[in-house]
C-alpha cells in the first residue's frame, strides 16, 4: 500500500490506496480535470440539469414553520424536487457523463438510503449502461421501495450481509469488484468521500445546490443567509450547499451529524463529534475507530448517514472552524419528520429530517430578522413505510 495524494483539505483527503488502483484513480483524474471546464461537457451537464433532473430547485420560505416557531425566518432548499427525489442526482448525471467519455460500458455504485442507488441506476438506464449496486442486507430491508425502484430500472442490486450490512460493508464490496474489474468499469462514488479525485468530483457535481441558493436568496431576501444546515453522514449534500458560502465568513455553516440513540450508547455514526484522524476506503479523513485504528459499527435510524468515516473537507472545516457540527438523535429527527409533514405539508427524507430538528431548534435562539436555509436534501416517500413501523412502536 502506498499513498500518493494529489488533493488535501488539510491533513485530510489524499489517496490511499492498492498500486493495482492507482492508474484507475489517475484515469477518472485525468478525465475529471479535462472535462470539467469544457465547454461541451458543461453545455451538456446543463441540460440534463434543467431538462431531466429539474434544475434548479426551489428555496422555500417555510412560512408556517417560520411563524409556528416565532424565531428567524427559515428556507428549504428543495433538493426533495429534483428527479429521483434527493441531490444524488446532480453527481450521478455529472459522473455518467464522464463515464461515458471514457467509454465505460459498466457502472458500480454503493448505497445506504437507496436514493444514491436509484440515481445512478436512472442515470445509467438513461445512458444505456450495465449497472451494478451494492447495499447492505439491512438497508436492503429498510429501504425495500428503493431496492425495487432500482431493480425496475434495470440495476442488479446486490446484498451485503457481512459486517453490519450497512454502508460502510457496501462500500468494501464496491471496491473490491473495481479492483477486480477496473478495465470495463466505472465506479460511481455517492458522496464526498474516497480517495482523491472523488471528494472534489462529488463537490464540483453537488455545488450546484449552493450557487442556486445563494442567488435565491439574494433574489428574496437582498442578503445573504445568517446560517446553512444541512445533515452530513459522507457530507455531499453539506459540501455542495456549503462549497459557495465558503468565503463568505458571516455566513455560518452548520453540519448535522446522527446521535443515533444517543452519544453515551455505540448505537451512533457522530464521526466529526466523536472520532479521530484515520484512513478509511482510501483517504483521510475523521474516522470512527477502535484503539487499533478498525472501524467501529455505527447506526442511525436514516440509512443514508450510518458511516463512519466523513467526507475530508468537512474535517478540515472542523479543524479550521471554518463549519460546526452538532448532533441530533433518532428521536429527534423522527419529530420533525412529523412536524415538517405536518405544518408545511412537505415530507422529508429521514437523513434530512436532521438538519429539520436542528433547524427547528436554531431558529427558535434566533431573532425574526435572522434566516436560516436548511438543505432539503430529499424526500421521505422511502422512509413512510420504516416511520409507520416506527411510530406504531411508539
Amino acid at each position: 500500500m502506498r499513498q500518493t495524494a494529489t488533493v488535501y483539505y488539510g491533513e485530510f483527503g489524499g489517496r490511499y490506496v492498492p498500486e493495482n488502483l492507482e492508474s484507475v484513480l489517475d484515469e477518472v483524474s485525468q478525465a475529471f480535470a479535462q472535462f470539467k471546464d469544457d465547454p461541451g461537457f458543461q453545455q451538456e451537464l446543463s441540460y440534463y440539469f434543467k431538462h431531466y433532473v429539474g434544475r434548479p430547485s426551489p428555496l422555500y420560505f417555510a412560512a408556517n414553520l417560520t411563524k409556528k416557531l416565532g424565531g428567524a425566518k427559515i428556507y428549504l432548499k428543495r433538493e426533495d424536487l429534483n428527479h429521483t427525489g434527493a441531490h444524488k442526482i446532480n453527481n450521478t448525471i455529472g459522473q455518467v457523463l464522464l463515464a461515458k467519455r471514457l467509454g465505460k460500458k459498466r457502472v458500480i455504485a454503493e448505497t445506504g438510503a437507496g436514493q444514491h442507488g436509484v440515481a445512478t441506476a436512472t442515470a445509467c438506464a438513461l445512458f444505456d449502461i450495465e449497472c451494478h449496486i451494492y447495499m447492505g442486507e439491512e438497508d436492503c430491508r429498510r429501504q425495500a421501495l428503493n431496492v425495487f425502484r432500482m431493480k425496475l430500472l434495470g440495476a442488479e442490486v446486490i446484498p451485503v450481509k457481512r459486517g453490519t450490512r450497512t454502508l460502510k460493508d457496501a462500500v468494501d464490496a464496491a471496491l473490491e469488484d473495481l479492483i477486480a474489474n477496473y478495465k470495463d468499469t466505472f465506479y460511481m462514488l455517492g458522496s464526498a468521500v474516497g480517495p482523491d479525485p472523488y471528494p472534489e468530483m462529488v463537490k464540483f457535481f453537488q455545488a450546484i445546490i449552493g450557487k442556486e441558493a445563494k442567488e435565491q436568496i439574494l433574489a428574496a431576501e437582498g442578503r445573504l443567509p445568517d446560517y446553512l444546515v444541512a445533515c452530513v453522514g459522507g457530507g455531499s449534500n453539506a459540501i455542495g450547499l456549503f462549497a459557495d458560502f465558503y468565503h463568505d465568513t458571516q455566513v455560518k455553516m452548520i453540519g448535522v451529524e446522527p446521535a443515533g440513540k444517543g452519544l453515551d450508547t455505540p448505537d451512533h455514526a457522530a464521526t466529526l463529534t466523536l472520532g479521530k484522524p484515520g484512513i478509511l476506503h482510501g483517504f483521510k479523513s475523521y474516522v470512527l475507530q477502535d484503539d487499533n485504528g478498525e472501524p467501529l459499527p455505527v447506526y442511525s435510524i436514516a440509512a443514508g448517514l450510518d458511516y463512519p468515516g466523513v467526507g475530508p473537507e468537512h474535517s478540515f472545516y472542523k479543524d479550521s472552524g471554518r463549519a460546526e457540527y452538532v448532533t441530533i438523535t433518532d428521536a429527534e429527527a423522527l419529530n420533525a419528520f412529523v412536524e415538517l409533514s405536518r405544518t408545511e405539508g412537505i415530507i422529508p427524507a429521514l437523513e434530512s429530517s436532521h438538519a429539520v430538528a436542528y433547524g427547528i431548534k436554531l431558529a427558535q435562539e434566533l431573532s425574526p430578522s435572522e434566516i436560516i436555509i436548511i438543505n432539503l436534501s430529499g424526500r421521505g416517500d422511502k422512509d413512510v413505510a420504516e416511520v409507520l413501523t416506527l411510530l406504531d412502536k411508539e
